[in-house]
């Protein structure tokens, strides 16, 4: 399996988990809000203040991102881009994002797919400061209650990432972060089999990937990716998990992940709801 040496210590447990109890719910981002804090907002509308979320249409102006990069310095193992502010509006496609807290104030981890003004297929990593919308985007949401995401220093990558928090023991949804070096769909099917978990869904979903295998045989061999995923299940029949991607080249792509050839790059967050 591709693995890519991170500059820290690999650290356990690889799967970080939060138990907790959980509640979807939809609602729509309108022209003129931040997205973060319109995120946010419709969160606490519901009483929760962490969770993930899937967005869908819509558009954002002003928008900046970044995109994954080869590292500029042996402190870490891949890096990101310098900014870009496209002009104009930018149509979402589809996206993830992870809501949680990072010095004590709401904080997200936004991944998507769009075309800009120009007409430029593009995606990567959406800068909370610094998007706002202009056309409104459709939300599928699950607020977490008892578990959350926090944002904290994580030695093995030498980034700030978002990890679980909380955790009571108890209800059907956890909140998890996936460490490097592990392939993505495996790992998710032991974590099932150690706790008794025969199907489960999965809800948001934001990291990257050691490059990209897919089942219908194409194949992103740049290591540096940014990805989520737009949607996920796993039975008897192993993981299924379709995902977008932006590599380091600018290039993207999307589709079914082939299973057990996709390893995590630095992370993934996403929240596991158990249905039997």
């Amino acid at each position: 399996m591709r693995r890519i040496e991170q500059p820290g210590p690999a650290l356990a447990p690889r799967i970080q988990a939060a138990r907790g109890e959980g509640r979807a719910f939809r609602f729509t981002l309108r022209p003129g809000e931040a997205l973060l804090a319109g995120a946010a907002a419709a969160f606490a509308r519901e009483g929760f203040a962490s969770g993930v979320l899937r967005l869908s249409g819509g558009g954002f102006g002003p928008f900046a991102y970044v995109q994954p990069s080869l590292p500029v310095s042996p402190r870490n193992a891949a890096y990101y881009s310098d900014v870009f502010r496209p002009a104009g509006t930018t149509r979402l496609d589809q996206g993830a994002m992870t809501l949680g807290h990072r010095d004590g104030l709401p904080f997200f981890h936004c991944h998507a797919l769009w075309t800009e003004a120009d007409g430029r297929l593009s995606g990567g990593h959406i800068l909370p400061e610094e998007c706002q919308v202009a056309l409104p985007v459709e939300v599928e949401a699950l607020g977490l209650e008892g578990a959350g995401f926090v944002g904290e220093d994580d030695a093995e990558t030498n980034f700030r990432l978002f990890q679980p928090s909380g955790g009571r023991g108890e209800g059907r949804f956890f909140a998890l972060r996936m460490r490097p070096n592990q392939e993505f769909g495996e790992a998710l099917e032991g974590f099932c089999r150690e706790r008794g978990i025969a199907r489960a869904r999965l809800h948001g979903g934001v990291g990257s990937t050691i490059g990209a295998r897919y089942a219908d045989g194409r194949a992103v061999t740049n290591y540096a990716t940014e990805m989520f995923l737009t949607a996920g299940e796993i039975d008897a029949a192993g993981a299924r998990l379709d995902i977008g991607l932006v590599d380091y080249t600018g290039a993207v792509s999307s589709g079914r992940l082939l299973p057990g050839d996709n390893p995590v790059l630095m992370t993934m967050e996403l929240v596991l709801e158990a249905l039997a």
